[in-house]
């Protein structure tokens, strides 16, 4: 069985749900995750923000904003009377239900139940489109099968006997909707997976069944050699490995949750990244195998904070590293990058929650700068640390104040940390030498 899932963009107009009909109706049973319609989760936070800051009446029209929008969208995607008086009885009741919660006291859940809405309408009204469409569906709530654990990891063994058993007793369907990003925590209560979840829903599952591949539909052919936000002339990648795939993910390559590749690397279940809107283009393919050598993209990573710990006690001192990590560990902060000298430790993290609360926990044992305002610049492919020309790369960098350089933690990345603004220019000097002027660096 297939698992595929479509992301925002894919259901956020009636003409490209009917593309993704088009696409999944091919006779074969499948597993279909889908997002929240374009634009419906960022209004759901907006929304939320209103009511934690007790903006009640913004929140209100805000919520009925959205609401004009899905009693648009019901009636432009069915014709069949009966569905259509289903689906605005269901939307209908989603934002009444909304407009209860602005009497309820703000809280992570309250947050969580608001958000989750969007990917309940998707679903609803695209398994009522199929159904239309005489397609044989069903509609499997993510709540009764996805739950994470006390470590917010998924809870495998829940969700593989849960999610099996509910398709064994639903079996005379050809696809099989749900939520992507929804689920619920180890306490039972309604969580999610984090923005851009519905990738790792898609592999969980696909782990669960032991899927024959992992299909991600988005607006992009693949992943690209570099962020085409930025850079022009980029190219899509047809071949990577899990590895490099991570890499990526996590150092800003927007197509891909960063956790996407967990669940089924150690079971080698293919996953192919496609594009909704060019069905026949072959996309990238990331599985085990390991095509070429080289640097084969180049992705970067926004809002880095740069942190300095400098003692001149530090020489020889037992110890302070293990003192300054669990200063990380006690506010669960995550680190990027890190370099050391004799006296003074560099990092950096992506999340300032307890930014304040960690630099002053610090200031205990050394002294501390922080920078704001960086980002990481990652080159990523299969060892590229051994390729003879790599160091070159610091040359075309010359002009650029790199700030930070991670380079041997893993044989498949380099990272430099420079500042934001001038991450585009960077960004376009390494596709000028690495994939515009120069074979050296990359081999296919």
């Amino acid at each position: 069985m297939l698992v595929l899932k479509f992301g925002g963009t894919s259901v956020g107009s009636i003409e490209n749900m009917t593309n993704v009909k088009n696409i999944i109706n091919d006779g074969e049973k499948k597993v279909v995750v889908l997002s929240a319609m374009s634009g419906t989760t960022n209004a759901l936070v907006d929304i939320s923000e209103f009511i934690r800051a007790k903006e009640l009446e913004v929140a209100l029209i805000k919520i009925n904003e959205l609401y004009d929008i899905y009693k648009k969208t019901v009636k432009d995607l069915l014709s069949d009377t009966f569905l259509i008086i289903e689906a605005e009885a269901y939307v209908n009741t989603i934002f009444s239900g909304l407009i209860d919660l602005l009497n309820i006291n703000y809280s992570e859940l309250l947050h969580n139940k608001i958000v989750a809405q969007g990917e309940l309408l998707s679903t609803f009204l695209f398994s009522r489109f199929l159904f239309q469409e005489n397609i044989k569906v069903a509609l499997l709530p993510a709540l009764d099968f996805m739950r994470v654990d006390k470590n917010n990891e998924p809870d495998d063994f829940y969700i593989k006997q849960n999610f099996n058993r509910i398709i064994n007793e639903i079996s005379d369907v050809d696809i099989y909707i749900t939520q992507g990003f929804v689920c619920l925590d180890a306490e039972g209560t309604i969580s999610n997976l984090q923005r851009g979840g519905s990738d790792y829903t898609a592999t969980i599952i696909g782990a669960a069944i032991e899927a024959k591949e992992v299909q991600i539909w988005t607006d992009i052919d693949g992943f690209h050699n570099n962020d085409p936000r930025f850079v022009e002339n980029t190219k899509a990648i047809s071949n990577l490995s899990f590895n490099e795939a991570a890499e990526l993910a996590y150092f800003g390559a927007k197509i891909l949750h960063p956790q996407t590749v967990v669940p089924v690397r150690t079971l080698n279940i293919p996953v192919r990244l496609k594009n909704t809107m060019s069905p026949d283009s072959y996309g990238t393919l990331i599985t085990n195998e390991i095509h070429g050598e080289g640097i084969k993209a180049i992705a970067a990573k926004d809002n880095i904070y740069a942190i300095k710990i400098k003692s001149a006690r530090m020489l020889q001192a037992y110890g302070f590293l293990k003192k300054v990590f669990e200063v990380f560990e006690k506010y669960e902060t995550a680190i990027d990058m890190i370099t050391t000298s004799e006296i003074a430790v560099s990092l950096t993290i992506d999340d300032d929650t307890h930014l304040k609360a960690i630099v002053e926990e610090l200031e205990k044992i050394a002294n501390v700068e922080v920078d704001d305002y960086m980002s990481i610049v990652c080159l990523v492919g299969n060892t590229i640390i051994y390729h003879q020309d790599t160091p070159q790369l610091f040359q075309v960098l010359q002009d650029v104040n790199v700030r930070m350089i991670a380079y041997g933690g893993s044989n498949n990345n380099i990272s430099l940390l420079v500042n934001t603004s001038d991450k585009k220019e960077t960004l376009r000097k390494l596709q000028r030498y690495v994939f515009e002027h120069s074979d050296r660096l990359v081999l296919n």
